[in-house]
């Protein structure tokens, strides 16, 4: 269990205080709920753009990074289907300054053209680099525009083209930022060696003043479920065949989800596991397989994929992966497997609750679902599950009529 304490602002902002005396740190991090689910078709990879306006300055800080190392701090952030994640780490005596740095790009950000073009030739380089020049790099732009037809997860937050980057204009850029970088769409968290009262009156100080939003929010297109197996094949420079299947699945806070999280655990997490032992240990035609889930807010895929050995073939692939699928969902779990993943469950855990900034994104994260403990009682919950009720759900999700496959072949 983190520890912490919760207040709102009037604008909205929520904000959460862990206390941590143990240490002469401080983490600020501040959660803004959008992602690329939030996007529409001709204007995806927008949130992950503003990931990165958000280092170009704002009208009284020139340059983040460099106001921040003066005060001997670093900063970072990510971008994902849902959430958009900044987080800053320095001494906690300086903790003001993330106030002010934070609380600076919310109200006022740089969105001058300078700095909206700068940033644009980034991320198409980016978008050149890490997904059309690496091998593989293009694989989840087409498993997820097979996948989902209607809902914005059927383009990775990159986006889905160079073209809808090229073609952002000012009103767009402007818009964005107006409707989801409020305080009222954000959370705030502060953990290390602060105050509840400190963090209070810094919180009114820096944020009380930012007014909430008045742009609505776009609705977001629920897919709907799907009835027939889809297969598509690409064809690549690259060394040798690889295979993608995916299951649509339940959506984070929805009954199937933790279960969906302990059938790839089962399978595919570690050298010790089905598929890593019958597929690659003691077979010839993966070189290397996974199993994964996305994890998402809405309804995602549960994914297994995996590279051939040379001259093997992503449809043998398939017929062999197959066979290990219907001999599990058909099978029983042992006590001992479904202890020894759960024990890694608790292992996981553990690890990511020792550093502070991982347990201050917890919070965030887990408070944007709705509520902050849910970070302990979604463990709790999962270690308490039965494995008739894992191999229940492995049934309803793994079907052919609900899978998606991608043939990702070498010329």
């Amino acid at each position: 269990m983190i520890h912490y304490h919760k207040f709102v602002l009037e604008n909205g902002l929520q904000v959460l205080v862990h206390e941590d005396h143990g240490t002469k740190i401080a983490v600020m991090n501040i959660l803004y709920k959008v992602g690329s689910r939030n996007e529409i078709p001709g204007k995806t990879g927008l949130a992950h753009y503003f990931e990165h306006l958000m280092f170009g300055g704002s009208k009284n800080v020139p340059a983040f990074d460099t106001a921040l190392d003066k005060v001997g701090g670093s900063s970072n952030a990510f971008t994902n289907t849902d959430i958009t994640n900044y987080y800053i780490t320095l001494p906690a005596t300086n903790i003001e300054t993330a106030f002010w740095l934070e609380s600076d790009r919310m109200l006022q950000l740089n969105l001058s053209e300078k700095t909206i073009e700068t940033q644009r030739k980034v991320v198409i380089e980016e978008f050149k680099q890490r997904y059309l020049n690496q091998p593989y790099g293009d694989v989840h732009h087409h498993v997820r525009k097979l996948a989902f037809e209607t809902h914005p997860y059927q383009w990775p937050t990159i986006g889905r083209n160079l073209e809808d980057i090229i073609q952002y204009e000012r009103k767009d850029v402007e818009e964005f930022y107006f409707t989801h970088y409020r305080p009222d769409n954000a959370i705030l968290v502060v953990a290390g060696d602060v105050t509840l009262d400190q963090i209070k009156n810094l919180s009114q100080k820096w944020f009380a003043d930012i007014p909430s939003g008045q742009i609505p929010k776009k609705t977001i297109n629920q897919e709907l479920p799907q009835t027939a197996k889809k297969v598509h094949t690409v064809q690549a420079d690259v060394p040798t065949d690889a295979l993608y299947k995916v299951y649509h699945m339940p959506a984070k806070l929805q009954d199937g989800y933790l279960e969906a999280d302990l059938i790839t655990d089962i399978l595919g997490f570690g050298r010790s596991s089905i598929l890593e032992q019958q597929l690659v240990k003691n077979g010839n035609i993966f070189a290397s397989i996974g199993a994964y889930i996305y994890g998402t807010v809405d309804p995602g895929l549960l994914v297994f994929s995996g590279k051939m050995e040379k001259g093997q073939s992503a449809e043998l692939a398939e017929k062999a992966l197959d066979e290990v699928i219907q001999t599990f969902v058909q099978s029983t779990i042992s006590e001992e497997t479904l202890t020894k993943v759960k024990n890694q469950a608790e292992a996981m855990k553990t690890y990511e609750s020792v550093q502070l900034l991982n347990r201050a994104m917890s919070l965030a994260y887990y408070a944007h679902l709705g509520d902050a403990d849910y970070y302990q009682t979604e463990y709790e919950k999962k270690t308490q599950i039965p494995a008739e009720q894992i191999l229940d759900w492995a049934n309803q999700i793994l079907r052919e009529d609900n899978a998606s496959v991608l043939y990702y072949k070498g010329k």
